[in-house]
């Protein structure tokens, strides 16, 4: 699917903040026009405490997508500022500036849309982000043994491991329109990777999306995740997980792509004493697997004030890009 500059090739990366991050990184390499529709039922760690005292959709995974943005020779320091926590300072301590700054952009033009597309031109960013609901939310669990709770921080809590039935937004919340017009345009649409319940299914959990996902041409692509969670995805196999994304979707997926890179022992150790694990291939008979070494070698060590779940192994961005440029260059 060839286009010439002045008209290229639409992609859609669909999750969380942290986890689509060095996939938007390693797109920016590419010359696509990127949009990134991020979950917004976030309730834990500095912007949980925002969205509690202010009213407003929580901005953490959002500002970690407009700081993938900025990844070119020139925009460090943007990236620095939109991811710069605050390590003291009485009532600012623990929280982190790229929040305060969107939180502010939100108050002063009454939409998390509009905050984020004032934040693109302020730091001239070329791409989009977009929050999958316009409407204030929570994630809302059901378990399978009927129980239910609601609060995305409960998945970071290992005493809540129990297996997940299904999640919802509540109160029930439509498509945003700008995310449904971006899908509509997408030549093609990355979902993943990220935590399976608390990102990747709460971006697609707006009421709207089978309907958006049925309208679009665009080839689809999941990123699976390296590595099981406790409280999410405990046993579940890849095959699970693609299953589980095409029925919330309505639709096939058309490429799978899988680590197949070596996870080293002392990692797989510490995963291991939380009774987390390399998530099990076993879809090597479905011709649309594609294997790949994509394990970043730095291993992610949290901030002394940050309180968010974080996982010590990442997907790389510059393999990402080798990889998805094979398959958009198709």
């Amino acid at each position: 699917m060839n286009k010439t500059n002045l008209d290229k090739l639409k992609v859609v990366v669909i999750g969380g903040g942290t986890g689509v991050a060095p996939v938007t990184s390693g797109l920016r390499h590419l010359g696509v026009d990127i949009s990134t529709i991020i979950s917004v039922s976030d309730s834990g760690g500095s912007t949980g405490r925002i969205r509690d005292e202010f009213g407003f959709q929580p901005v953490g995974d959002l500002r970690q997508s407009l700081a993938a943005l900025a990844e070119s020779d020139g925009e460090e320091w943007i990236r620095k500022l939109l991811l710069y926590r605050f390590e003291k300072g009485e009532g600012l301590k623990g929280h982190n500036l790229g929040n305060l700054i969107l939180t502010a952009l939100q108050d002063m033009t009454g939409s998390t849309s509009e905050a984020l597309r004032r934040a693109e031109q302020v730091f001239r960013l070329e791409g989009e982000v977009i929050p999958a609901t316009e409407q204030v939310v929570d994630l809302q669990i059901e378990y399978k043994d009927g129980t239910k709770a609601v609060g995305e921080h409960i998945l970071d809590d290992n005493k809540n491991a129990k297996e997940i039935e299904t999640v919802s937004l509540t109160p029930a919340a439509e498509i945003n329109p700008y995310a449904k017009k971006a899908i509509a345009k997408a030549d093609y649409i990355i979902i993943g990777p990220g935590d399976f319940y608390a990102s990747l299914m709460a971006a697609i959990a707006p009421e709207g999306i089978k309907g958006a996902f049925k309208q679009t041409n665009a080839k689809i692509i999941f990123i699976m995740n390296l590595m099981t969670r406790l409280t999410q995805t405990k046993d579940m196999t890849a095959k699970d997980h693609l299953e589980e994304i095409e029925e919330k979707i309505g639709k096939k997926v058309d490429f799978v792509i899988l680590n197949s890179e070596p996870i080293p022992e002392n990692i797989l150790s510490h995963y291991a004493k939380s009774g987390e694990n390399p998530v099990i291939n076993d879809l090597n008979k479905d011709p649309r697997l594609v294997k790949a070494k994509i394990i970043s070698n730095q291993i992610f060590t949290k901030g002394y004030e940050d309180s968010t779940h974080r996982e010590l192994l990442r997907h790389d961005s510059k393999k990402l890009q080798k990889v998805l440029s094979q398959i958009i260059g198709k």
